[in-house]
C-alpha cells in the first residue's frame, strides 16, 4: 500500500501490490504527455474538430426570469455523446495510445461515460470493454445500444445493486488480471492516485473556458459557480478555474433521494464518514459497521457511495459548500428547465438546476451565476416518463 496523490487527508493509493505498477506507469505517462507538443496538438485537435469545443456559456433568459437573478449555462451537453465525458476519454484514451496500449476498459453508471468510451475506442481503433450493473443496464437501454453500435462488448454486472459501485468492483477486478495489455479509462475523479488528478485535468477545459466566456460576457467574474456532484467529475472541471478566486461562491449540489433522513440517497459528503473505497480515501456511505451502505438516485450517473478526494478537502477547508435535492426537486427541476429554456437538461444536471430553484427569492436580482449543464436528458426521459408520466 502508498500513500500519494493526496487532497489534504483524503485521496491517496490504497490498492493491492498488483495494481501498483500499473498506476505508477499511468501516472509516468501522464506527467510525460499531459504538455507535449504534439500530445497537447493531438488532443486540442479531437475536443475542437471531434468533440465540439469549446462550448458555449449561454444566458439562459427565461429560466433567469423565473429564478429571479441571471443563470449562464456551461452547455457541456452540445459535445458529441451528449455529456462532458468526451472530454476525459479523448485524453485518457489518447494516453492510452501513446503508452501502446490497444485495450481499454470503462465502467458506467448513466451509460455516458461508457458511450464515450465505446465512440473514442472506436475512433482510435481499440478494443473496448464496458462494465456496467444490471440495472443500469435496464434503465439506459439506449446508451448500452450505441455502446454496441461503436463495437464495444458491454458486460452487465448483477452483484450487488447492480450499479455503478459493482460496476467499479467488476473493472478493479477484470483489471487486475490484465493489466499487461489493458488501459482502464477511470470515468470520474475517484479511485486511487493519479485518477483524480488525470481525470480533472482532462475535464479543467470546462472551467478554464467558462471563466474566459464570463470575462468577455460580463466583463467581470460570477459570483456563484455550480454543478451536480456524484463521483464529481464535471464539478471538478468547471471548479478548478475558480478555486483561487475567493469571491466566486462554490457550491456542488448532491442527490439526496428520498431525503437524507430515509437512509435512501446519495449524498455522501452531506451523510457520509471518512472511509476507503475503491482505492481512495473520502467521505464515504457507510452502516453503523463500516460496510458500504446502498444507494437511491433517480439519476443513474450519481448513484454512487463515495464522492472524489478533492471535493472532500474542499468541503473540510471551507473553500466549497455542498448542499442537497431530493428526487422530488430534481423532478421539478428538470420540467421547469425544459419548459422554460426547451433545453432537456440530463437528470445529474437537474439537481445543480433544481438547487438554483431553491435559491429563488433568497439571491439579488444582479446575482451572475455559472451552472455547468453536464450532459443532455434524452437518455432520461424514460425515467422522467415513469414517475411524472404525461397526461
Amino acid at each position: 500500500m502508498k500513500h500519494k496523490g493526496k487532497f489534504g487527508e483524503f485521496g491517496g493509493y490504497y490498492v493491492p501490490e498488483l495494481l501498483i505498477p500499473p498506476l505508477e506507469d499511468i501516472e509516468q505517462a501522464f506527467y510525460q504527455y499531459k504538455d507535449d507538443k504534439d500530445f497537447v496538438a493531438e488532443l486540442s485537435n479531437l475536443y475542437a474538430d471531434y468533440a465540439g469545443r469549446p462550448t458555449p456559456l449561454y444566458f439562459a433568459e427565461r429560466f433567469s426570469e423565473y429564478v429571479g437573478y441571471n443563470v449562464y449555462v456551461k452547455r457541456e451537453d452540445l459535445l458529441h455523446g451528449g455529456a462532458h465525458k468526451v472530454n476525459n476519454t479523448l485524453g485518457q484514451c489518447l494516453l492510452a495510445k501513446y503508452m501502446g496500449k490497444k485495450k481499454i476498459i470503462a465502467e458506467t453508471g448513466a451509460g455516458q461515460h461508457g458511450l464515450a468510451t465505446a465512440m473514442t475506442g472506436a475512433l482510435l481503433g481499440m478494443e473496448t470493454k464496458i462494465f456496467m450493473g444490471k440495472i443500469d443496464v435496464e434503465r439506459q437501454s439506449v446508451n448500452v445500444h450505441k455502446m454496441r453500435l461503436c463495437g464495444a462488448e458491454v458486460i452487465p454486472v448483477a452483484g450487488g445493486t447492480g450499479t455503478l459501485k459493482d460496476a467499479i468492483n467488476e473493472a478493479l477486478r477484470y483489471w487486475t488480471a490484465n493489466v499487461e495489455d489493458t488501459f482502464y479509462v477511470f470515468g470520474s475523479v475517484c479511485g486511487p492516485h493519479p485518477f483524480p488528478t488525470v481525470v480533472k485535468h482532462f475535464q479543467s477545459p470546462i472551467g478554464t473556458e467558462a471563466r474566459a466566456q464570463c470575462m468577455e460576457k460580463l466583463g467581470k467574474l460570477p459570483d456563484m459557480v455550480t454543478a451536480c456532484v456524484g463521483g464529481g467529475s464535471n464539478s471538478i472541471g468547471l471548479f478548478s478555474a475558480f478555486v483561487a478566486d475567493e469571491s466566486v461562491r462554490i457550491v456542488g449540489v448532491e442527490p439526496a433521494g428520498k431525503g437524507l433522513a430515509t437512509d435512501q440517497h446519495a449524498a455522501s459528503l452531506a451523510a457520509g464518514r471518512v472511509g476507503v473505497f475503491h482505492g481512495s480515501k473520502s467521505y464515504l456511505l457507510q452502516d453503523d459497521e463500516g460496510q458500504v451502505h446502498e444507494t437511491e438516485c433517480v439519476s443513474a450517473g450519481l448513484d454512487y457511495p463515495a464522492v472524489g478526494p478533492e471535493h472532500c478537502h474542499l468541503k473540510d477547508s471551507g473553500r466549497a459548500e455542498y448542499v442537497t435535492v431530493t428526487d422530488e426537486q430534481v423532478l421539478d427541476a428538470f420540467e421547469t428547465f425544459t419548459r422554460t429554456e426547451g433545453i432537456l437538461p440530463a437528470l445529474e444536471s437537474s439537481h445543480a438546476i433544481a438547487h438554483l430553484i431553491a435559491l429563488k427569492g433568497k439571491l439579488a436580482a444582479e446575482t451572475n451565476v455559472v451552472l455547468n449543464l453536464s450532459g443532455r436528458g434524452d437518455k432520461d426521459v424514460g425515467i422522467v416518463e415513469t414517475y411524472r408520466p404525461l397526461a
